[in-house]
């Protein structure tokens, strides 16, 4: 099957992956600590809310044992006998209100455990899509060319919206049954201890249980996170090219390749569901016979001390069992061993939050490859001096391999110059501006600004004193003055407008239905590509760089519109450096110098008329520009026949 929008590695982000097999342990670490206030209130509150549990099977032996049965006098654990009713009706009334205060407070205690235990989570989970998202973006421009945008949103999202669900639902779950858990064994093995063994000896088994689940389910979660990110990459490419799409009448294939996706996603949840199927009717037989065993053995004990049966069994010779204690024994025990079977809901919960935490903190532990090194010093009063001395670079291939892009590039730039970048496509233009900004770092040899290499000042600095307008112009959904304002935020509307009109861009703005305040669309699709071109041209004016890079800045223009911005960058590139690169020569024919690149190296230098004069590569570029087709030669119609890009130069 051909390549579609939508192909992608197998494993994009495997490389990412935390290995220590506790990442939701650091998260909940790291994380957690910001929201120790909420986090104690609904813990709290939790544990309150779980006593107030207790009360009511309590409550009901006791009124079993003396109202209905009438087999002991009416006595409270720990209140004096002194201060209860004597009467039958006063201490009926004392157990009613005691029940029903304690269903209101166990309310009360619920709504406060809600809103604490959600503010905690949902402030959890903001935190960590933000430092994920600040991770991600500071990593180097590879990064990105290695993977798609999909895959990177399922970080963003799915992956950070899986630990929502586990932090307020299961998590909060989890501390209840810790202490319902708890006090209900205390309390069984403090009224009869021989009895509340039973239910206990159930636990082993329920911990073996759910270990071997979480033995066997947590690959099969790490699959199912791979393949729903996979999935959110077929989709997320194939709406973005649906253009291209329907203009090719692919969509028939493209349903098939969403297919396909979908089929692998529905694989892997269903080998992680097959598993987890089978675990909870186990957790359920496992409950039930520990229940089973109680009523069994207690009823028996209860029937013994009514006489219905002969004498007792060595173990039943402790204190006697009543039907009451016995009716408190199996509410205790089925609320004891419920939530050892949603133990086993958390643990599942658990181990599909710990897929995803794992692949959040390997990007938030993964250190960016262009960083400021430790020295790294502001670049400060930038004059505009480029040097290039002996750069070399090449890109990693998918199979491990360096393919090269520029060899031995030098040149040097004097403040305030316009130099020009011209070459057969593929050269290696773009990679040679993106050395500059640092976006990627040379493999030998060094790029410096006045005479500092770029590699030891900060990047932000470095950045700040460049400005870039790229081949495709990228606009932001939003209105063309936010687009413009970006480079330059806080920016007056007199500034934004001043920077369109240098652009040539504000006679068509204040054409448009809203002007300024016209919404672009995404990715400036209600715009032509000329207009989008311009916008961006005017978000570079507008933050006045010392350095300006204009990768062909006019390509989406027709040549009037080109003549009209040309004269406006006049003045623009008059006092600052200035690179333009041109598959157009004719926008840098007036350049102070015109480097020439050629299978990434600089093969000719010199102004228009010298290059033309030398009769090189530039010349032969030239009269393709001029329509002189048949005075080419072959040897370059076939080197343009076989080109072949080279990763990360676009249309380079």
């Amino acid at each position: 099957m051909p390549p579609g929008p939508g192909k992608g590695g197998d494993e994009e982000f495997e490389d990412l992956r935390a290995e220590d097999g506790n990442a939701m342990v650091r998260l909940f670490g790291e994380y957690g600590r910001g929201e120790r206030v909420r986090f104690g209130v609904g813990g709290l509150a939790s544990v309150f809310s779980t006593l107030m549990e207790l009360l009511p099977a309590f409550l009901l032996g006791v009124a079993i044992d003396s109202f209905l049965l009438d087999d002991r006098a009416f006595r409270l654990p720990y209140v004096p006998q002194a201060v209860l009713p004597d009467e039958p009706m006063g201490q009926f009334v004392l157990l009613a209100s005691i029940l029903g205060g304690s269903y209101v407070m166990g309310a009360a205690l619920g709504w406060v455990n809600s809103w604490a235990w959600n503010g905690f989570a949902q402030h959890f989970q903001h935190a960590v899509r933000v430092d994920a998202y600040d991770a991600m973006q500071r990593r180097e421009l590879s990064f990105f060319d290695d993977r798609q945008t999909g895959e990177v949103m399922s970080i963003l999202n799915n992956d950070v919206n899986q630990l929502e669900g586990f932090l307020t639902n299961s998590l909060n779950t989890g501390i209840g049954i810790v202490f319902r858990v708890g006090g209900m064994g205390a309390v069984m093995l403090a009224l009869n201890w021989r009895l509340g063994l039973i239910p206990a000896v159930i636990i082993p088994a329920l911990g073996y249980a759910s270990y071997v689940f979480v033995e066997r389910i947590h690959p099969k979660y790490q699959s199912v996170r791979s393949a729903v990110g996979k999935l959110n990459s077929q989709l997320e490419n194939n709406l973005g090219g649906i253009e291209v799409v329907k203009s090719y009448t692919t969509e028939a294939a493209e349903t098939d390749r969403v297919a396909e996706s979908s089929r692998s996603y529905l694989d892997a949840q269903w080998d992680a569901i097959s598993t987890r199927i089978l675990f909870w009717p186990t957790l359920r037989l496992l409950t039930a016979a520990g229940y089973m065993a109680t009523f069994l053995v207690g009823g028996y004990w209860v029937m013994v001390n009514r006489g219905l049966l002969g004498p007792p069994l060595p173990f039943f010779n402790g204190p006697g069992l009543t039907g009451g204690l016995l009716v408190t024994y199996l509410l205790y025990t089925r609320r004891f061993m419920w939530p050892m079977r949603q133990f086993g809901q958390i643990i599942n919960d658990y181990q599909y939050a710990e897929a995803a935490g794992e692949r959040i903190v390997g990007l938030l532990d993964t250190p960016p490859g262009i960083t400021d090194a430790d020295d790294a010093a502001d670049l400060d009063e930038v004059a505009g001096r480029v040097e290039y001395d002996d750069v070399s670079f090449g890109y990693q291939t998918t199979d491990g391999e360096q393919e090269q892009v520029l060899r031995d590039v030098s040149f040097d730039v004097e403040p305030g110059e316009m130099v020009g970048l011209v070459g057969p496509t593929g050269a290696g233009k773009t990679t040679l501006m993106k050395l500059l900004m640092r976006m990627y770092d040379a493999d030998d040899g060094a790029v410096r600004v006045d005479g500092r290499d770029v590699r030891n000042v900060t990047l932000r600095s470095l950045r700040d004193a460049v400005g870039y307008v790229s081949q495709e112009p990228y606009l932001f959904y939003g209105s063309v003055r936010e687009n413009i304002g970006y480079s330059r935020p806080g920016a007056t509307d007199e500034e934004i407008v001043a920077a369109a009109k240098a652009a040539g861009a504000h006679e068509f703005v204040v054409d448009l239905q809203d002007g300024y305040d016209t919404t672009v669309g995404e990715r400036g699709v209600k715009l032509s590509g000329g207009q989008r071109q311009r916008v961006s041209i005017a978000r570079a004016v507008l933050k006045d760089p010392e350095i300006l890079i204009l990768d062909e800045a006019t390509s989406h223009v027709d040549n009037e519109t080109e003549a009209v911005i040309q004269d406006s960058l006049r003045d623009l590139v008059a006092d600052r450096t200035t690179f333009a690169i041109a598959h157009r020569l004719s926008t840098v024919r007036h350049a102070d110098t015109i480097l020439v690149l050629d299978d990434g190296e600089l093969v000719e230098r010199g102004t228009h008329d010298d290059l033309l004069a030398r009769d090189g590569l530039y010349a032969t570029l030239w009269r393709v520009q001029v329509g002189e087709v048949d005075a080419l030669p072959q040897e370059f119609l076939d080197r343009a026949a076989s080109y072949s890009p080279q990763p990360g130069d676009g249309d380079d």
